[in-house]
């Protein structure tokens, strides 16, 4: 099944955000390898593709689990968790319907 991995970055996060992106990446580049994402991507602070100083407010992950425990499992060891971006993480099970 689906689930969304929504990630809200903690304030004046972006220097961690910065130095754990390698490492999130070479993540999600691994569910992707693997056919299990089916997108993510970061939600700027402002209205503009490349936020400059003013950063993110955090992402957004939809990948495929084998359950909802599963893909907590997987969230809660992204490196984004253990540099301390994320102030919070909701995960929900999704339902692709369009396109």
């Amino acid at each position: 099944m689906l689930y969304a991995i929504i990630g809200r970055d903690k304030d004046n996060s972006l220097e961690q955000r910065l130095a754990a992106r390698p490492e999130h990446l070479q993540r999600l580049e691994a569910l992707k390898g693997q056919g299990r994402l089916l997108l993510a991507g970061p939600f700027p602070a402002i209205d503009s593709e490349d936020p400059g100083p003013a950063g993110f407010s955090g992402s957004l992950i939809v990948a495929e689990f084998e359950s909802l425990e599963a893909a907590q499992q997987w969230a809660d060891q992204d490196p984004y968790v253990a540099a301390g971006v994320y102030q919070s993480v909701t995960i929900r099970p999704f339902k692709k319907v369009l396109p």
